[in-house]
């Protein structure tokens, strides 16, 4: 665990999507836990899912009003945010519904 981004990729917001996500992310190496930002809606179906597959979800905090305003909408940045959250400790067990 050192931090680094290992990697970058977009994929559907399906079940088919979600498996692909699975299978990619796996060759970068194990997984463990995953932080999904809005964990209890809007990303509720990939938590069910990661946690279907024995990976434990956090509910990472998203960007805040703050930054949303400095910076348009990156889901690159979002998505380097939710694993900073799991890495750091802020990320917060999912109450997945």
């Amino acid at each position: 665990m050192t931090g680094k981004t290992l990697g970058i990729d977009r994929f559907p917001a399906t079940a088919s999507g979600y498996r692909q996500l699975n299978a990619w992310a796996g060759k970068l190496g194990g997984i463990k836990r995953a932080g999904v930002e809005s964990s209890g809606n809007y990303g509720a179906a990939l938590s069910r899912y990661l946690l279907s597959q024995g990976i434990e979800v956090l509910e990472a905090p998203g960007p805040g009003r703050s930054a949303r305003r400095r910076r348009s909408k990156s889901d690159r940045a979002d998505a380097e945010a939710a694993a900073r959250a799991v890495l750091s400790g802020r990320a917060l067990a999912s109450e997945v519904r």
